[in-house]
This record gives C-alpha cells, sequence and structure tokens, in this order.
C-alpha cells in the first residue's frame, strides 16, 4: 500500500505522467470540464471533500512552478485566495501566480490532462496548476 498522502491511483497515476508544462485542473462542484479532459470525480456531497483538501494532497506530489487563478476569487473568495496562496507557497518556495478572467480560466481548462472535481462549492474555487521539473 502506497504510504504518501496522497493515495487516490487515477490522481498519483495522472501526476506520474505529468512532464514540465503539463497542466491539470482542481475544480469547486460547479466547474465545467471539457470533453476529452479525464474526468476525476472525488465531489461526494456540499464541501466533501473540500478543495483546499484535495490541493494540499496534490501538491504532496506534484513539482509545480506556476499557478493560474480567476481574478474574481480575489474579491468574491478572498479568505480562500489567502489560504491557496499560503499552501501554495509552503509546497514551493518559488511560484509564478498569473491571474486571468474566470471565462478564459474556464477555457484553459481545455489544456489541462486531468480535471479533477472536489465538493467545493465556494465560488472560484478553481485553479490550474503548472509542472515544474524536480532537476
Amino acid at each position: 500500500m502506497k504510504k504518501s498522502m496522497l493515495i487516490n491511483s487515477e490522481i498519483s497515476y495522472s501526476i506520474s505522467k505529468l512532464g514540465h508544462k503539463d497542466r491539470i485542473v482542481i475544480g469547486d462542484a460547479g466547474l465545467p470540464i471539457p470533453d476529452g479532459v479525464k474526468r476525476i470525480d472525488l465531489a461526494l456531497s456540499e464541501g466533501i471533500p473540500s478543495f483546499v483538501e484535495v490541493l494540499k494532497a496534490v501538491l504532496s506530489e506534484q513539482k509545480i512552478e506556476k499557478i493560474i487563478l480567476a481574478e474574481e476569487i480575489k474579491m468574491v473568495s478572498a479568505k480562500l485566495h489567502d489560504e491557496i496562496l499560503l499552501i501554495c507557497k509552503e509546497a514551493e518556495s518559488e511560484i509564478e501566480i498569473e491571474y486571468i478572467p474566470h471565462e478564459v480560466f474556464k477555457n484553459n481548462t481545455e489544456n489541462c490532462k486531468c480535471a479533477i472535481r472536489t465538493g467545493e462549492f465556494t465560488p472560484f474555487a478553481n485553479i490550474i496548476l503548472i509542472s515544474g521539473v524536480v532537476f
């Protein structure tokens, strides 16, 4: 049995196949997932699992160099925004942060290798993680 924090086999497998600059998205319960993007649906009910729990688990395995957030999160879900920045900066000492309009964000999910759906109901609780390299 796997010993690390992330024990979901589909997520772990998806991360293991990522190369430099590849993308995955972690989304709230309402984020539309484009056809052709692998869906990993973890949502059970409102808030379960939470966006933050899933983000922490994914970051325990994925090396990231950049994150993309909807610019609306700063105003509409400021507390979650601050928590995301803290979690990502704890995971990676240097990380680039990009903000884009939510409609553009949704279009950008088409370029992701997989989409992880959470049970989160907080508005704009979505993030695109861009892989870095471990060397």
